[in-house]
């Protein structure tokens, strides 16, 4: 493990993640139930505070992967992770765990819909996602924060700002839903970047990079699972509705 980031909240041991996703799970199993004879709660003013926290934390997550890799002369291709106390390797890893905390901050999306009895979107792709970044980004920020990883955080942190700007909008009520013609555009930007993703880890698998292929395996997998799941829910959501 990276000693520079073994000591920091959440990292050194697997098992607070881990009664984190166990308890994730409960609330997604039994939250229906416990909502069934009980009336949907608005929100509205705490789902405005938490998406436009959300678009910030992305903002300045997307700003530091983006000025450091710049600043410390990153390279697309083939990045190792830098291992030293340098500022720029020390900055790097910090919005490493910024953005590993962040999936844990998101947990609370599925527990805003169980909460507004909006289950339909609590789905096997909403889940399996939610619950499967916890524990590639802990592994990230623990044994390679930084290096090629960051690319990954780059991309989803900018991703996830029109993100969280569209349920802010969303969340201001139904007088808003005329300017959220573009929640189409937005999987398809989701989607971009997985392939995106796929691409940037492949290709270090046919090149020599001292980065380690256990970490670009186990990503380019992984979004190939999503790219499958986001690809069938696009389908399901536009194509399907559309006939």
């Amino acid at each position: 493990s990276d000693p520079r980031t073994d000591p920091w909240p959440l990292v050194h041991s697997l098992l607070p993640v881990t009664l984190l996703f166990a308890s994730y799970l409960f609330v997604v199993a039994l939250g229906p139930f416990y909502m069934r004879q009980r009336k949907p709660l608005k929100l509205r003013g705490l789902l405005i505070a938490y998406n436009l926290a959300m678009m910030t934390l992305s903002s300045y997550m997307f700003y530091e992967f983006l000025v450091t890799s710049i600043l410390d002369n990153y390279s697309y291709l083939c990045q190792p992770v830098d291992y030293s106390r340098s500022e720029l390797g020390m900055r790097m890893a910090r919005v490493c765990w910024w953005f590993f905390f962040s999936k844990v901050i998101e947990l609370l999306d599925t527990v805003f819909f169980i909460l507004r009895k909006k289950e339909e979107q609590v789905t096997f792709l909403h889940v399996y996602h939610h619950g499967t970044m916890l524990f590639n980004w802990w592994s990230g920020v623990k044994y390679v924060p930084g290096g090629q990883a960051f690319f990954i955080g780059m991309l989803n942190s900018f991703v996830h700002i029109f993100m969280y700007g569209y349920y802010a909008l969303a969340s201001l009520g139904p007088q808003m839903h005329r300017y959220l013609w573009w929640k189409r555009y937005l999987t398809i930007m989701q989607l971009c970047q997985f392939v995106a993703i796929a691409a940037h880890s492949s290709y270090n698998l046919f090149t020599e990079c001292p980065f380690p292929d256990g970490f670009n395996i186990a990503v380019f997998l992984y979004i190939l699972s999503l790219i499958a799941l986001f690809l069938h829910f696009y389908y399901q959501t536009y194509s399907r509705g559309k006939q």
